[in-house]
This record gives C-alpha cells, structure tokens and sequence, in this order.
C-alpha cells in the first residue's frame, strides 16, 4: 500500500511539473542567467571587461521561436564598446590558450585557425528579449553544454544570419537552444536572481534568418524611438540612425504564400510572429491581414495573418487561443503558447470572424481607425509583431529603398520544430533626416 502511494505521489508531481505519466510532455530544464551576473566556468576572465551588459526590461513576444532578422528582435546603444570583439580574438589566438580555442572552435564548427575569420563576422548587440540559448561552460579543458535562459539587456554576439555565437562578458559559445520554448523550468540560482518583469510568455528561442544579412536592424535601448542599422561584422563605428516611428503601409498580402508574404513584411520593417507552437507552411496560402492592407504602422508593428492549406516547411495547427488585450508597459501581452502538435494534414480555411488583439503599451496605443484582431481560424494562424514600446502612436518601418539583406540564396534548413519560427528579413531603412549618428555595441 505505501509502495502505491509513493507511485501515486510521483504520478502526481510528473503531471503538475512534468507534462504527465507515462510519456507525455516534458518540462526543459533550463538555468537562468542574469545581466552583470558572472559565469561560474567562463572561457573568459570577465573582470578583463570583455563586455558589459545593460539593464533592459524583457519585451513580450507572439511566437515563442524568432528568426535572426527579425526587425527590432535585437537592441544597440551609443555606449561604446558593450562588446570588445578584438580582445576576445587576441584571447583565442594566444598559443597560452590554445585549448580553451579548441574547445570553443569545436562547439561552432570551425577550426582554430578559422577563429579569427568567424569574429570578423559576427555583430555586438543586446537582447531586447529574455532569450533561450544552449550555452558552453568551460570545464576540465571541455565545452560543456546546458540549457540557459539569457536575461535581456545581456550583450552578446551574432552571426551573419542573427543566431546568438557568443555571450560577450564571458566569450561562452552559444548553440540554439534545441528544447520547446513553451515548455521549460527556469532554475534561478547561482546569484542569478528572478529578475523583475520575468514572464515565461516573454521568452524566446532564435532560429536563423533564411539568408545572409548585410545589416541589422536594431532598436536603441535607451531611445525606442531611435532605430540603429548596422552593418554585419562592424562593432558599432559605422552605424546610422533611423526613426521607429516613420510609418509604412501593410502591403496586400492576401493570395501569396506565407512565405511570400512573411518576406514582404520584414522588408517593409514588420516582424511576423504567431501565437502556436507550430510555424505555418512556407507554401500555405494566406486568405486575410489584420489589420488590413494600407493601414499605417510603425517600425515592428505586429500584423497577422491568416493562412490556410499548405504542405511543406511544417504543417497547420490548432490556432492558439487569442492574447489578452489589457496593455502593458513594454509590448503586447502574449500568454504561452496554447497551440496543440501539428497535424500532417492541412484543415479548412479560416473564418473571417476576428477577435481582439494583443496588448500594446500603454504609451503606444493602436490606431483609432483600425483596432488589430486576432483570426481564429481552424488552420494555422500567423501573426506579424514587434513593438518598440516606446511612441503614442503606432506607425511604420522606414523606407526600404535599400537593400538589406544580400542576394545569396537561403541557407537556413527548413524548420521542423514544433515551435513555431518567424521569418524575417533586416529591412532597409533610411537615416533620420539629421546627419548620421555613430553609435557602438
């Protein structure tokens, strides 16, 4: 009889932490890791001044999987050297090193002697997001791995195509994180303190961009109002500022593929997101826009779409239920993904009934002409979304009349995840109309 107890207590612990008996969803452990907070076996000796975090209040996001350029995903400052790449080049290179640098090559896939190539090629910025990553202790001359949630304001490296490479204060590589973003226990311990504003709707896991970028799209921390557009591979000397808040009209979406119509928004300045755990199909049709084609919106401005059909790059899914509309203080409010496991075959086309639509800041209300709706529709339902949770009226990305992103082909491998993935390309924008201003990560 005790014996049975006991099997029943642990039955009943498995499902309330766990998922379940016998099988079922499981939870990610993953270990927290707070700004300014030291690691315990950096790569780097972080009293050298590698990198210095910023305090930054973790922005929601709709759509717990992000692509690298999605616009506004990361943040930059004026603040010079949050990130110093040539000191952590120099490290890596010193023979006195050279075991720590075989470690560190092995967890990204390249050589020693390919270190400083790859450097070259990543860009400094801050999370604006608390951020999932498979980070890399360095312990008995070893890269170990772990699951760790990145706190936002953390600066760190990405490459050409907006994946996390490095965490900048420790030089630590980091790999995507390979677990389902909507289902994870965070362990805050190590001095790593629950951070203030810490919302497990909030957080997010980056999957790359479909192609190179050339540029980064990014949002000044201090200055929401103020965009940042920096060349891939520079640390911040050659950067140029734009306004967040210039508008741009949805573009008609409706007929093209999701894939298609995702491309059009990000370079357009509009971030695509969606409130499942499973990302639409490149190839499924999209029927609707909320808000509609022409409506005016600033840079990152969600707009969702409704798809339906669709048989590659993933499959439909129960559309989640729609997020709160009560606003916040720093972006809409998005509940954890509520989606259930895609099906492999394609359901009915969405209904045209719409409900309301996620939160905006309280300092960026939506337009008074056009409230966005949430679709519901019995297929997948995607949605486009990225706030700057800064101005009182909700505008557009700037221009795009140069190119962002380069014209090599996708690289990305289609994903497969049953967390869903944005698709988004670095936008073009061009500088506010003052002279230029020079900024550094």
């Amino acid at each position: 009889m005790i014996r049975r107890i006991a099997a029943l207590l642990v039955c009943v612990l498995v499902v309330s932490g766990l998922g379940g008996c016998g099988g079922g969803a499981h939870m990610f452990a993953v270990k927290a890791v707070a700004a300014a907070v030291p690691s315990l076996a950096p790569f780097f000796d972080e009293k050298q001044g590698l990198g210095q975090d910023a305090n930054v209040r973790s922005m929601p996001v709709q759509g717990s999987l992000q692509q690298g350029d999605t616009p506004g995903l990361y943040g930059g400052t004026k603040k010079p050297t949050v990130c110093d790449v040539a000191k952590l080049k120099r490290f890596l290179s010193d023979p006195a090193n050279h075991q720590k640098a075989v470690a560190w090559s092995s967890v990204l896939g390249i050589t020693t002697d390919g270190i400083p190539a790859y450097l070259d090629r990543l860009t400094p910025v801050l999370l604006r997001h608390d951020t999932l990553v498979q980070n890399h202790d360095y312990k008995k001359g070893k890269a170990t791995p772990y699951n760790s949630l990145l706190q936002a304001g953390i600066a760190i490296l990405v490459d050409e195509q907006g994946e996390p490479a490095a965490k900048c204060s420790c030089g630590n590589p980091l790999r995507p994180f390979k677990g389902d973003a909507g289902r994870i226990s965070v362990k805050f311990a190590d001095g790593n303190k629950k951070w203030h504003g810490y919302e497990a709707s909030s957080v997010v896991a980056v999957r790359p961009a479909p192609r190179k970028m050339e540029r980064l799209a990014l949002v000044d921390v201090g200055d929401p109002n103020r965009g940042i557009e920096r060349p891939v591979g520079s640390t911040g000397r050659h950067d140029t500022a734009f306004d967040t808040r210039k508008q741009h009209a949805v573009p008609n979406l409706a007929g093209s593929t999701f894939g298609q119509a995702r491309r059009q928004l990000v370079d357009s300045g509009l971030a695509v997101g969606y409130g499942g755990s499973t990302l639409p199909p490149d190839d499924a049709q999209v029927t609707a826009t909320d808000p509609p084609a022409g409506t005016e919106l600033r840079f990152g401005a969600y707009v969702m779409l409704s798809v339906s059909g669709g048989t590659s790059g993933g499959a439909t899914s129960t559309p989640p239920s729609s997020p709160s509309s009560g606003p916040t203080t720093t972006g809409p409010t998005l509940g954890p993904p509520t989606s259930t496991p895609p099906h492999s075959t394609p359901t009915k086309p969405p209904p045209t009934s719409s409900s309301p639509p996620p939160s905006s800041p309280t300092n960026e209300p939506p337009p008074s002409s056009s409230s966005p709706t949430t679709a519901t529709p019995s297929t997948a339902t995607a949605t486009a979304t990225f706030t700057t949770g800064s101005p009182s009226s909700v505008t557009k990305s700037p221009p795009t009349s140069a190119p962002v992103t380069s014209s090599a082909p996708v690289t990305s491998v289609p994903v497969t995840s049953s967390a869903p993935v944005t698709s988004s390309a670095s936008t073009s924008r061009d500088p506010v109309t003052d002279s230029p201003t020079t900024t550094e990560t």
